[in-house]
C-alpha cells in the first residue's frame, strides 16, 4: 500500500498534469472554438472557459464539445506520463475526474496501459457541472462506492476547491502545490 491511500476508502486523481501530460496546445483549441462561435455569427475573444459557459445559451454545446474533445483525444494519444501515474494500481478504489472529456481521459488511460487500474472515470461531459463544483468528484466517488474518507490529488487550485467542496481530502501533486 502507498503512503498515499494508507487511510484512504478510494484515491481520486486529476488527469492532465497529475496522471499524464496532454500534448495539446490550448490556445489553438480556444482559436478553433472561437472560428466555430464566428461561423455561427457570434464574434468573441472570450477565453475556452467562458465559451463553454456561453456554448448552452447559444446552441453551441455539442459541437463546441466535440471540437475540444478531438484535441483533447489527440493529445491524449500523444501524452507522456505525469508524476503520479507510477503509483497506479492501487490496493483501494481509484477513479479520474478530469475537466478534460471522458473519451480523452479513457484515451490516455489506455495510451498509457493504466485504464486497468481506474474502476472509474468523470470528465467534463459526463455530468452537467465542472470542477471546481463539487459534482464530478461527487459522481466519481459515488462510482467507487466510496465515502467521504477518500482523497482527491491534483495540480490546480480548481482541483483543491473542488475536493473542498465535496469534503474529502486534497493532496496536491508534489510536495509543495502550486
Amino acid at each position: 500500500m502507498t503512503t498515499r491511500e494508507q487511510g484512504y476508502d478510494a484515491v481520486v486523481y486529476d488527469l492532465d498534469g497529475t496522471l499524464v501530460d496532454l500534448a495539446v496546445s490550448w490556445d489553438t483549441v480556444t482559436s478553433d472554438a472561437r472560428e466555430l462561435f464566428a461561423a455561427h455569427g457570434h464574434e468573441t475573444d472570450d477565453s475556452l472557459w467562458q465559451l463553454l459557459d456561453t456554448a448552452r445559451e447559444v446552441g453551441l454545446q455539442t459541437e463546441l464539445e466535440t471540437v475540444i474533445a478531438d484535441h483533447e483525444r489527440a493529445g491524449a494519444r500523444a501524452s507522456t506520463t505525469a508524476p503520479c501515474a507510477t503509483e497506479l494500481p492501487l490496493a483501494v478504489p481509484t477513479g479520474v475526474c478530469s475537466l478534460n472529456s471522458e473519451s480523452a481521459c479513457r484515451v490516455a488511460l489506455n495510451t498509457h496501459d493504466t485504464a486497468g487500474a481506474v474502476d472509474a472515470v468523470v470528465g467534463r461531459d459526463t455530468v452537467p457541472e465542472r470542477k471546481p463544483e463539487p459534482e464530478p468528484l461527487v459522481e466519481t466517488l459515488d462510482r467507487l462506492d466510496a465515502g467521504s474518507r477518500a482523497v482527491f490529488v491534483g495540480d490546480s487550485r480548481r482541483d483543491a476547491v473542488a475536493a473542498e467542496r465535496a469534503g474529502v481530502d486534497f493532496e496536491w501533486v508534489g510536495a509543495e502545490g502550486p
